[in-house]
């Protein structure tokens, strides 16, 4: 509002949670929350408004039901993905006994059968996944500190500028820390071809996570703002701790969901002429 901007913000906060909630308890309705609420958003506009409304307004309300609502809420997809049928890890012999202690028929019996307690193969995945993420960031803070060198603007501009402090060897670092905890988590998955899909996973949350932090950089420059709020103590907001996490969902939702399955299809039937995988 400093700008001089004023969008609609109760819908466009309505709409982000609404896709969270539709992703849940309604999968099927999640890709129709945003066109629906994009609707309702230009007839409060047209309705409700004395003047015309800017571009920038109307930027401004959607990217808030995007970015913040619609982007991240795929997390919530991937947790309700192989709840029928859950393989077993390589560390359940360890966890057993938890297992049994939260296991299904110990929910709580008026929560709705639409919700998965505790583990589904979405879960065991966001697990791994968000662990790459988090490496990442340590990786790259440390490898840019220490070896950090040559600035992120030497190939690329806009990103040099957004974030000045970041070195391509700090990117490169936390590529690296993403790489091997994502080589392991998938090797305890079991997903086929672990030794190729673990890296590939790891090396492209690493990069996805980097543009998530960067774009929150860049609306903050752009909103002159050092944080996204003061919530956190010496941290910021809560955006400014989960930044990476926001276009990384998508990605893990077609990995999960489409790519890792389809391998899996691929292994068996070449397992089932004598390949060896």
């Amino acid at each position: 509002m400093n700008a001089g901007i004023y969008p609609a913000r109760r819908i466009s906060v309505l709409g982000a949670c609404a896709t969270f909630v539709t992703a849940l308890f309604a999968p099927d309705l999640h890709q129709i929350v945003l066109p629906v609420f994009s609707t309702w958003t230009m007839i409060w506009f047209l309705t409700m408004r004395r003047n015309i409304t800017t571009i920038s307004e109307i930027a401004t309300t959607f990217t808030g039901m995007f970015y913040l609502g619609y982007i991240p809420s795929f997390w919530v997809r991937i947790r309700q993905l192989g709840a029928d049928v859950v393989e077993p890890t390589r560390l359940k012999p360890l966890a057993k006994p938890l297992f049994e202690r939260l296991g299904q028929n110990n929910l709580l019996s008026y929560l709705p059968k639409k919700i998965h307690y505790p583990i589904t193969a979405g879960s065991n995945f966001i697990f791994w996944t968000w662990l790459c993420i988090a490496f990442s960031d340590v990786g790259g803070y440390f490898a840019g500190r220490k070896f950090g060198k040559t600035k992120l603007g030497a190939i690329s501009p806009a990103a040099g500028k957004t974030s000045p402090n970041k070195t391509v060897e700090g990117v490169i670092g936390g590529c690296a820390f993403s790489l091997v905890l994502a080589t392991l988590g998938a090797w305890i998955q079991k997903w086929p071809y672990w030794f190729v899909l673990g890296p590939i996973h790891g090396v492209t949350l690493a990069l996805l996570g980097l543009v998530g932090d960067l774009t929150a950089s860049m609306l903050k420059r752009d909103a002159g703002l050092k944080d996204f709020g003061d919530l956190i103590p010496e941290h910021g907001g809560i955006m400014d701790r989960v930044d990476s996490y926001i276009f990384t969902a998508p990605y893990g939702w077609l990995m999960c969901g489409y790519v890792i399955p389809a391998l899996k299809k691929l292994a068996e039937a070449r397992a089932a002429v004598g390949v060896v995988v």
